[in-house]
């Protein structure tokens, strides 16, 4: 690593034993290695910080530091404070980086100057690591970027991107005062001073499971969203219309969990994933015994061919 990396990989950690060791792994085995690897311990309290400790002593490129709890925010704005690199990396600990993420965004950004931020399509597991869908599309160019960011919907997907330290220090950061929305107020900031694009193939493996802050939010985001929204809207001098409604994640009542186990099953049967859609068939039956829908994926999961091996993609 040289003294000024060309990338900062910037991790909060909170109480994320169980997928940590994947996500570190996932960025020290890049294919492109002139990366630090930051990682803030935000006040865990179930031996992440031990898993910390063990990768820093056998890696130089890994520097962690450990404090009482404040919030994601305020973790990745003292991370931020902390970078060196030229372009900065954000992850959550609980995904996985694909092993040519950072080859091919610090390449994009190398010869699109007028890019400030680049993220990427990302495919979707479980809690398990079970594969649910092949890739998550997003749009692609800066127009559709922008124009669902300020409807609110997450045209980037924020553990995907690769951001100009210089931009994002230029746009102050992370709103600190929002939990669950700095990363869509961050993006919605950057805009403003370049452009946005995703790449079209996955970047990222993203983790959705009970404990993760957008499920235990999972009634808040939207009401920071449309705030972060509304502040943008008035920055750039237009009218806009916010257009995301409902969680994006289950919640705890029966209902939505049945939702989300029907859609988890079609996304893996689609995607070729018969040992999962045959579990969340099996979990939406047993949440909706009487649901002609549950039965459907259960029987499909396990008889039906699955489709051809050609992309999926939601």
């Amino acid at each position: 690593m040289s003294l000024s990396p060309v990338v900062s990989v910037l991790i909060s950690v909170f109480n994320a034993k169980p997928y940590l060791r994947p996500a570190i792994d996932s960025i020290l085995n890049q294919s492109f290695q002139d990366f630090e690897l930051l990682l803030l311990d935000d006040g865990s309290v179930d031996g992440s910080w031990k898993i910390l400790q063990e990768y820093a002593v056998r890696d130089p490129r890994i520097r962690i530091t450990r404090r009482e709890n404040r919030g994601v925010p305020k973790s990745r704005n003292e991370l931020l404070v902390m970078a060196k690199g030229e372009f900065v990396a954000v992850m959550d600990a609980d995904d996985i980086a694909l092993p040519d993420r950072l080859t091919r965004q610090v390449e994009f950004l190398h010869h699109h100057p007028e890019v400030v931020c680049v993220g990427g399509s990302y495919q979707l597991i479980d809690e398990a690591g079970r594969l649910l869908l092949s890739r998550f599309a997003v749009p692609e160019t800066d127009a559709e970027v922008q124009a669902q960011l300020l409807a609110g919907f997450g045209g980037m997907h924020h553990p995907c991107l690769l951001i100009r330290r210089s931009a994002i220090l230029r746009v102050g950061g992370y709103t600190e005062t929002m939990i669950t929305g700095s990363d869509i107020d961050l993006c919605l900031k950057l805009g403003e001073v370049g452009q946005l694009v995703n790449l079209r193939e996955p970047v990222l493996q993203y983790r959705v499971h009970s404990q993760s802050l957008t499920e235990r939010n999972y009634t808040r985001p939207r009401e920071e969203v449309r705030a972060a929204c509304e502040r943008a809207w008035q920055r750039r001098g237009i009218t806009g219309e916010f257009q995301a409604v409902g969680p994006r994640r289950p919640g705890s009542d029966r209902q939505s969990q049945e939702t989300y186990a029907l859609l988890y099953g079609w996304w893996a049967f689609n995607s070729r994933q018969r040992g999962t859609a045959i579990h969340y068939g099996w979990r939406a039956v047993q949440l909706a015994p009487f649901n002609l829908k549950a039965w459907k994926l259960f029987a499909c999961a396990l008889l039906k061919p699955l489709p051809d091996a050609e992309e999926q993609t939601v």
